[in-house]
Parts: structure tokens; sequence; C-alpha cells
């Protein structure tokens, strides 16, 4: 089966097909027939099942192919992230059309948004503050409004938007075409169905590979040591036939440590949270679906709008709180029949949340095995080449010049970051040490405590190295243009942080 078989316009039709999409997914078929006639469509569908195409086809077919300016068409959607993404599908389907489509959202400037809704644009996508905020400063006229599609309405609810719906629908046309879709169906969800739509048709549309989803991923679950994690990861990442991988994080500031440390290894990582703003998180998610990252670390929050086809590996660095959300990060890997890896890390102290998860999901996985970065089994299970080590050869020039092995702790990758490894000493001698300004940046790595570092200079002086340290300290010197308290500012940060 074809678009064209759905009745859906060549135009559009021909616009998929320059990005090789050209059969429909199952919820697709059951939607876009009904939605063109414009009958009221209820669709239960986890992300990533092609709704946006279900809904979006049949909204821009009924808009026609030149449609007046002013908003005609109004797309919720919960999170940025996802406002963006439909954005970017709606835009392709109506390539070849004058339709045009403005995101709104908050986190980006109004002027540019306000801009393109003066220009006459048809179609907004937009999540409910800054909707609601734009309407009010009546900068955005949802009076003429025929279409109104809601997605992820149960995400929308756990973020506390639904008030925020019922002012949007009620600024809206009372008769109007309404599709709401979500992955769930729990109680205000239905009332709210049942106030704002008119005899809605329930479609309950399964992944597109039904009955392949366990097949097509194959999940893998450890218990693993929080330390050791992270080169687990940078093993895992060198596995043979890896692709892009998702790794989630439960915390914003886990995901910024653990992409520092995994560019430091060497890896071509970008990272979407919470504490980014909304430039860089875009520019991380279209640098991950070109490909030039292959690895995004995120939050759950920040992945609602992963939506990429080709993803070989998703990673849970830390386990998540439930059956739901687990779906939710498996579901990035094994799209449109590929297939996927899950990688699991349960700490022991979240066993108890892994026990729900296994008796929920039926994976028959009750006691996970102890894993770490040295076990063999890892190397077998996930086909990591043997002697495999978690830094990429030539990752940087100071993990380069470290000479030992690529499983050393964090303290010793500190340390050969911020002096040659020759130097390296235990001993309190200052002959690695270049006056007070370069004593600042040795303690927090060493642990020498810093009212000490006056003295390291004489303790240098009287070396009883080949006079080597006179010769670097001469050139820091030279070099650091003597500025002491940016040396300082610059040891905590990278003490913490792995920068």
């Amino acid at each position: 089966m074809t678009f064209a078989d759905l009745n859906i316009e060549q135009d559009i039709v021909d616009a998929l097909a320059t990005k090789g999409i050209i059969e429909p997914f199952p919820i697709q078929q059951q939607t876009i027939p009904l939605a063109l006639t414009g009958q009221d469509i209820i669709g239960q569908a986890k992300t990533g099942t092609g709704k946006t195409f279900g809904f979006g086809l049949p909204l821009i077919q009924r808009l026609g192919a030149d449609p007046d300016h002013g908003v005609k068409a109004l797309v919720v959607v919960p999170t940025r992230e996802l406002a963006v993404q439909v954005t970017e599908d709606l835009e392709l389907a109506t390539s070849n059309r004058p339709t045009t489509i403005v995101s709104i959202y908050g986190g980006k400037a109004y002027e540019g948004q306000i801009e393109q809704l003066k220009a006459g644009a048809q179609i907004v996508v937009g999540t409910p503050g800054r909707l609601i905020d734009l309407q009010r400063q009546r900068l955005l006229d949802l009076s003429h409004v025929q279409e109104v599609v809601l997605d992820e309405a149960d995400r929308m609810l756990d973020l506390g938007f639904l008030s925020d719906i019922e002012r949007i629908f009620q600024a809206v046309p009372d008769v109007r075409h309404t599709m709401l879709f979500s992955a769930t169906m729990p109680a205000p969800i239905v009332a709210l169905a049942r106030r704002f739509m008119s005899r809605p048709v329930h479609i309950r549309a399964t992944d597109p590979d039904e009955g392949l989803m366990q097949a097509n991923i194959k999940h893998v679950i450890y218990r693993a040591h929080s330390l050791d994690k992270d080169e687990v990861i940078a093993r895992i990442l060198q596995a043979e036939g890896r692709g892009k991988t998702v790794i989630f994080t439960r915390t914003k500031r886990a995901a910024a440590k653990l992409v520092e440390e995994l560019k430091d290894r060497g890896f071509n990582a970008a990272a979407v949270h919470g504490d980014l703003n909304q430039e860089q998180r875009e520019r991380a998610m279209a640098a991950f679906k070109a490909g030039k990252r292959d690895v995004l670390i995120a939050t759950d929050v920040a992945a609602r709008g992963i939506d990429v086809d080709d993803v070989t590996h998703v990673i849970n660095h830390t386990i998540p709180d439930d059956p739901d959300t687990y779906l939710h990060r498996a579901g990035r890997t094994g799209r449109a029949g590929k297939t996927g890896i899950a990688v699991t890390f349960v700490d022991w102290d979240d066993l108890h949340k892994w026990t729900l998860i296994d008796k929920a999901l039926e994976f028959g996985i009750p006691e996970p095995v102890e894993t770490y970065s040295s076990s063999p089994h890892l190397f077998e299970e996930l086909d990591i080449p043997a002697g495999t080590k978690g830094r990429l050869p030539g990752a940087s020039a100071h993990a380069a010049s470290a000479g030992g092995p690529a499983e050393k702790s964090s303290g010793d990758r500190q340390r050969s970051s911020s002096r040659p490894p020759r130097t390296r000493t235990r001993s309190g001698s200052g002959s690695r040490s270049g006056g007070a300004a370069h004593a600042d940046t040795q303690a927090p790595a060493d642990g020498a405590p810093a009212p000490q570092a006056a003295g390291t200079e004489s303790a240098s002086a009287d070396g009883s190295t080949d006079g080597a340290a006179k010769r670097r300290r001469r050139r820091r010197r030279r070099g650091a243009g003597g500025g002491s308290s940016e040396a300082t500012a610059s040891a905590p940060q990278g003490s913490s942080d792995g920068e």
C-alpha cells in the first residue's frame, strides 16, 4: 500500500518520496482515510509509530493546496523538542505547497515567531505555555482554526498542562475537526476527549512491527558499579556494528558530566538536557540526526523529540523509574523493522525498581548479572572486540601523552590532563611546579593543600632532576602570561566536571 492508495494528493506523495517515505505505517493506514472525511479521532499510539503523518497529512490536505493566510490548524505538543520534530515532518509534507508552518514554544525569542504569524502562517505547532501567552497578547488569533491536534496528551497531563489545554479549546471555534493522540488513556484524558470532541472514533494502533518488538530489540541488563559505568559505556561504544547511540541519564548534571567524559575519551558525543538553552538543544539534536554526532546523551524530558530510525543502541546509564519509561527509552532503537540493543545498568540501590520493571515487562531477569568493564561476558554479549579499552586512540593530546592503560581511574586522567606525565610524582617535590600560579592548578589533582604552593618554587630550584623543571618553568611563565587567577579557576572545573 502507498499513500496514494489512501487518497493523499500527489504533490504530498511526491514530497514524502524524496525522503524515501513510500509505504504508510499501520496507524497511518487507519487514521488517514477517516481523518480526510473530518471524523474526530482518538489515536492510541506510542511515539515512533508514525502518528505525525497520521494526523499531519489529512490536516494539510484538508486545508487545501493554497490556504488563505492566517492560522487554520493548531497542533499542540508537550515539549519543545517534539514541536521541532513535528514541524520538520509537516514542512516536508508541504514542501510542494505554499502552506507555511511556525513553531511556537518557550526558550526561544518571541520576535521570529511573531513575524511568522504576522506573515500569515497557516499551521501552528506549539507548546501550551507559549501558545496561551501569545494568544493573551492577541498576537495569536485562534478564532479561525479548523483543525486541532493534541499530540502525546498523556504527557501533557504528566507535565500539568491539562488546564492550559482547556483554555486553548475555549479559544478555538466550537465547530472544528479534532484529533487526539496518546500512548495511554488515563481518566482525565478520556474526560477531555468527551468534553471537547464530537463522537470520536477510538483507534488503537500498534508499533510498526507488531509482534517483533522483543525480537527486534535485544535487552541486556547489568548490575554495574557507578564508578565503572563510564568505562563500560566507552567499551560498548566500540562494539561491532554500533551506530547512533542514545544514552539516558536521570539528571541534567549526570548528562553534562557524561558528555564531557566521553568527549575526553575521544567519542563524538552531544547532550540534550534542561540546563542547555533551546538553541543548544536544537543544534545537538540536529547534529545527531545528521550523523555529525553519533552519541546523544539525554534526560527523559529532553528526549521526547528523538525520532531517529537508525539508532542501534540505547544505554540506560541509570535505570528508569517505571516500565512505561523503560519502554519509551528502549523504543528509540529497533525502529521501522531494524534491530537494536537496549543496555540497562542497575545500581545496587535501584534493584527494587528493576524488580518492578522485570515483573511488568516479563523479562525473566530478576537478578541482573554483576558486570564490570573487564567482565568477559560484556565483550561476548555485545560484540566488543577483545582487548578494547575505554579510550579511543589519539583521543586528545593529554590523553595520548598519559601513556597508561585506558582503565586508569578518573583521578589519574585528571592529573595527566594538567601536566606532562614524566613530571608526575607523589613525593612532594616541586620539580613539577612552575611557581604559585602553577601550584594552584596542581592542588586539586594531587591532593596537595593550596597554602603550600608558595614553597614549591624554591624546592624546584633545589631540584634533584636534570634541570628540565627549570626549563619547563620558564616556558610556562612565558606562555601563561602570569595569570594565576585563570589557572586557579580552571582547576576545580577540570577536577569536578572532567572538562
